[in-house]
């Protein structure tokens, strides 16, 4: 089965309203056209009512770094998945590594979050991904079918459809250290048939697991290139229109 290639753009917290605005001007006539691939990019919430009417009627899609897996509620600082639609968000992630190690985010919560999405039709991006403690102990493996496990808890195989899997080596976000492309692929194999094993072979199949970990341009053919791995999660490389449309076009 042929999966589109995902290339998605995480922005963290960088980025004013006129700094994302003069990205999407210069950035999408450098992607003009590019079919070959899904494009995303993932700014600030409150960059979203600025990236999203500039990408309009683009090649490029736009989604929410987080969102709360309650519809609304008391819950200050967050963004609700009505929220998120109602400017036309299209994606979000969940379960980032960084909102697992700042944000005490569980297995369970990413699940909620999960169920949220796709009962509102919102393509969720789930991130997974060991420590390197936990590579060192040889636990990778373990960690990554517990997470898998955890996040899809309830999760039927119709659901389960437009889920994306990011698989992010945490050892290797900003550290300019990168998982070599076999050790990515395998980890990708490994993530794949864990989805096998909970929700069927046809599911596995179609499921696109993207590789995020210091992308760069100099590595992303090497990388995107592999049969295991559909796509990219850009964090630092994705801030510069030439270089995230270098990776696009890998």
């Amino acid at each position: 089965m042929a999966r589109k290639a995902l290339i998605a753009a995480n922005w963290k917290m960088y980025k004013t309203p006129a700094e994302a605005k003069a990205f999407v001007d210069a950035f999408l006539p450098l992607v003009a056209g590019h079919a070959r691939d899904e494009i995303a990019l993932f700014p600030s919430p409150v960059l979203l009512p600025t990236v999203i009417p500039a990408c309009k009627g683009s090649n490029v899609a736009v989604g929410a770094q987080n969102i709360h897996f309650a519809e609304e509620g008391a819950y200050t600082g967050e963004t609700s998945i009505l929220q998120l639609k109602a400017v036309g968000g299209t994606h979000t992630l969940i379960g980032h590594s960084e909102r697992r190690q700042y944000f005490a985010e569980t297995d369970e919560i990413v699940n909620k979050k999960l169920h949220t999405a796709l009962k509102h039709g919102v393509v969720p991006v789930v991130c997974v991904g060991e420590v390197l403690e936990e590579r060192e102990a040889g636990k990778t493996a373990s960690v990554l079918k517990t997470q898998v496990t955890g996040a899809f808890v309830g999760i039927t195989p119709v659901a389960a459809k437009p889920i994306v899997i990011a698989y992010e080596p945490v050892w290797a976000i900003g550290t300019g250290k990168t998982a070599t492309p076999e050790i990515a692929a395998d980890a990708h194999s490994i993530i794949r048939a864990e989805v096998a094993k909970l929700l069927g072979a046809d599911v596995a199949l179609g499921v696109r697991i993207l590789y995020g970990g210091s992308v760069k341009p100099d590595n992303a053919t090497a990388l995107i290139s592999l049969e295991e791995i559909d796509g990219a999660l850009v964090g630092g490389a994705s801030l510069k229109p030439d270089s995230f449309a270098a990776i696009v076009k890998y």
